[in-house]
């Protein structure tokens, strides 16, 4: 279709492409390391490395680039699969890097939180552990309680996934079925000094929350996890619940002492990125609202409330004048709903796609509204999508390829119906994670 000009001199969806970029830029770990990084420890004291996330690649090549070369360094992060950077030229690598799988754990991940348990052992107070986390982290650090194996593991994190539970939720059940989760991992340094460099991806920006927390003290509890889990309707060993009864999983608490002289510092948040994008917006002669950096919800119904202030917009200039850009993020969720035919091909797509369907089936084609929804580390779900975009035209464009959007949410099948329509966002792996971004452009 023919595209009005915005005032930067790019089609809509150009444009949306370009804030997308610029939020992902904010995010990458070198620009918010440096500030944050202690003095190297002095006489014999080590510093080691420890960690996991979509980003702790670059993570890891931010602090090579940013620690003094003279100054000893060594450890381990684990991060997904095709989530390592490009290694930039002369830069020495001294942090192991390995790959492992999300969002459903794999024996690579068990094998990596292994290691940095070990790796924790035998640390003294001289000792600096520097500790680079970020969203994924979770399934990346998987090291089952007792009476779990990495099967359990597998099958309670799908049913996690799919029940549409908000992180929070979800973190308070890893947790307490966990070795080395909800403040584990900093309790095993104990007594070495413990530095965590953070990348949120959480609403809220808690570090407990963040990678389910390896490194700072809990505050849920074993009840609390028994409550989500009976809530959700997530079987698990009968074992594991006794356990989980009589407390014996119990996560260290604010207060313990292993925990004295820790130190976390967020070097990038979703909001940073918001904030990132909407400068680039105004730059370009478009005003720029952030809604918020905390919305959750499912995908689809923040859609349609994406949609009905878009329209109020477009059609009344209220609450916001024309022309403008409406950002916001969070963490939404997506419920997976049964297959309506036995045998039926199951649907594609994660929570940026979901939202988008939503939103294009809201806005019900209002002219002047473009969209672009995204997942910050460039994959939406379990596909090789970021997300997907909205037009004014989307709808009639999939009704002539004989596409009903309400169809595609029935079986949360957002990828089928934008790869469709060409239109996807696909961008690879950012290597960074301040998970969902969304913007709207009204004209």
């Amino acid at each position: 279709m023919q595209h009005p000009g915005t005032p930067a001199g790019l089609p809509p969806p150009d444009f949306l492409l370009q804030l997308f970029r610029h939020a992902v830029w904010r995010a990458q770990p070198l620009h918010g390391m440096a500030q944050h990084l202690p003095a190297p420890p002095a006489g014999r004291g080590r510093t080691v490395v420890l960690g996991a996330g979509k980003a702790a690649g670059s993570m890891a090549q931010a602090l090579e680039a940013l620690w003094p070369p003279h100054a000893p360094l060594s450890g381990l992060v684990a991060t997904r699969y095709g989530h390592v950077p490009p290694r930039p030229a002369g830069l020495a690598q001294r942090i192991e890097v390995v790959e492992a799988a999300h969002p459903v754990p794999d024996a690579a991940g068990l094998n990596a939180a292994e290691r940095m348990l070990a790796l924790a052992q035998g640390l003294d107070a001289d000792d600096l552990v520097l500790c680079l986390i970020s969203g994924g982290g979770s399934a990346l650090l998987t090291l089952p309680a007792a009476g779990l194996t990495l099967a359990d593991k597998q099958r309670i994190n799908r049913a996690l996934l799919d029940s549409g539970a908000a992180i929070g939720e979800m973190n308070c059940v890893r947790k307490h079925l966990s070795r080395i989760k909800g403040g584990r991992l900093a309790a095993a340094c104990h007594p070495a000094r413990v530095v965590t460099l953070a990348i949120s991806d959480v609403p809220g920006d808690d570090p407990g929350v963040i990678a389910s927390g390896p490194t700072v003290p809990d505050e849920t509890t074993c009840a609390d996890a028994l409550d989500i889990l009976a809530r959700l309707r997530i079987d698990i060993p009968d074992t594991v619940r006794a356990a989980l009864q009589a407390g014996t999983l119990e996560t260290p608490k604010p207060g313990d002492a292993r925990f004295a002289g820790h130190q976390v510092h967020l070097i990038a948040t979703p909001q940073q990125s918001l904030q990132a994008a909407a400068e680039a917006a105004r730059a370009a002669g478009v005003a720029a609202h952030i809604l918020s950096d905390e919305i959750e919800g499912e995908s689809r119904e923040v859609g349609k409330v994406h949609a009905a202030l878009a329209r109020a917009v477009a059609r009344h200039g209220q609450p916001f004048a024309r022309p403008c850009v409406i950002l916001s993020g969070g963490e939404t969720t997506v419920t997976v709903r049964p297959q309506q035919q036995p045998g039926g091909a199951p649907g594609r797509g994660g929570r940026a796609g979901e939202f988008c369907l939503g939103l294009a089936q809201a806005l019900q084609g209002q002219p002047g509204v473009w969209a672009l929804a995204a997942d910050t580390d460039g994959i939406d779900g379990m596909l090789n999508n970021a997300g997907a975009r909205v037009a004014p035209d989307t709808l009639a464009r999939a009704a002539a390829l004989g596409l009903r959007i309400g169809d595609h949410l029935d079986r949360n099948d957002a990828y089928g119906y934008f790869e469709a329509l060409g239109d996807l966002v696909i961008t690879g792996p950012t290597h960074t994670n301040v998970n969902d971004f969304r913007v709207l452009l009204i004209l």
